[in-house]
């Protein structure tokens, strides 16, 4: 019975392995290869076409990823996401947003991938349930139900790691890029000139959301929209109340020189706030560190001669 159950986790990590390879394979990487095989398809819409097209091409010229493993991984697609409640899709693809991943992340993708965590979850607390013959009927159900939230929590997990770490980059880079911008302002360069400058010489999260908005405006969004859709991908106040003050300084007109001073000045001392609040942390923060490895060997250190001489003059 043990084997049954081993070969069944086997067989199901290998189905994993397989459909990531399947999706590093055959998959698009991007939306530009998106958008090209899209115009591929509208180019050979034609029926007259296709079957021409069909007569002259051999069916072993075509790739096996393309012939087997694509149709496949679109039937398991679609079959799983069947299953998956559409506010869990938009949860994963807000997330993926903040992250920072939507152009190389699929939410359908990462939404398979959340059915599968549930399931090598609801499994492994299965065989865990099945091997112990000493728990009740209620705690074997309690057991499942826990192996199954934790393996549908932890890709969410997952991500909220990501943008913990992505936000925390934002929020070190934000005074360094307002400072350079405040700079370039004053010395007679416009607001989209001086963010392309630092664009060019810089690397970062939210030098990344800078291009990202510069890409906008040039396209034909203004620079309100383009503004407030980077505020939205940060998903921090300290970027909202940069994007506010820049969007009220266009509209009334002020000088955007004294707007990006205030803010940079506004921002260096949030910037220090925080730092002290951490350092406020760290005495709370260090007593558990303490109290596991640091006291244990001091009251070894002091206690245990004193209770060694103790008990050699207690023997007789």
């Amino acid at each position: 019975m043990d084997n049954l159950w081993i070969a069944l986790l086997g067989g199901i990590v290998l189905f994993i392995i397989l459909y990531i390879l399947i999706i590093a394979v055959t998959l698009p990487k991007t939306k530009v290869q998106q958008r090209l095989r899209f115009f591929d398809i509208q180019a050979g819409s034609n029926p007259a076409r296709n079957q021409e097209a069909r007569k002259n091409t051999n069916m072993k010229d075509i790739p096996f990823g393309e012939r087997v493993l694509k149709p496949l991984y679109k039937k398991l697609e679609n079959t799983f996401l069947k299953l998956t409640p559409l506010a869990i899709r938009q949860l994963l693809a807000e997330k993926i947003l903040y992250a920072g991943r939507q152009h190389k992340w699929n939410v359908n993708t990462v939404t398979v991938c959340w059915l599968f965590s549930m399931a090598a979850g609801f499994v492994l607390a299965f065989i865990f349930v099945s091997r112990q013959g000493q728990y009740i009927y209620i705690q074997k159900v309690i057991i499942l139900l826990l192996g199954l939230f934790i393996g549908g929590y932890i890709p969410f997990s997952v991500l909220n790691i990501l943008i913990g770490q992505r936000q925390q980059t934002i929020l070190r880079q934000l005074p360094e890029v307002l400072d350079l911008l405040c700079v370039s302002v004053q010395a007679g360069l416009s607001f989209d000139a001086s963010l392309a400058k630092i664009v060019e010489r810089m690397k970062g999260a939210f030098v990344e959301e800078c291009a990202k908005m510069l890409r906008d405006v040039r396209m034909g969004m203004t620079r309100r929209m383009a503004l407030q859709n980077m505020s939205a991908r940060c998903n921090l106040q300290e970027v909202y109340l940069f994007v506010t003050a820049i969007i009220q300084s266009e509209r009334l007109g002020t000088s955007m020189g004294k707007t990006l001073t205030a803010q940079a000045d506004n921002m260096r001392e949030r910037r220090m706030q925080s730092v002290k609040a951490q350092a406020l942390k760290a005495p709370i923060k260090i007593i558990f560190p303490l109290v596991l490895f640091i006291f244990p060997a001091l009251f070894v250190i002091v206690l245990l001669p004193p209770l060694l001489s103790f008990t050699q003059n207690m023997l007789p």
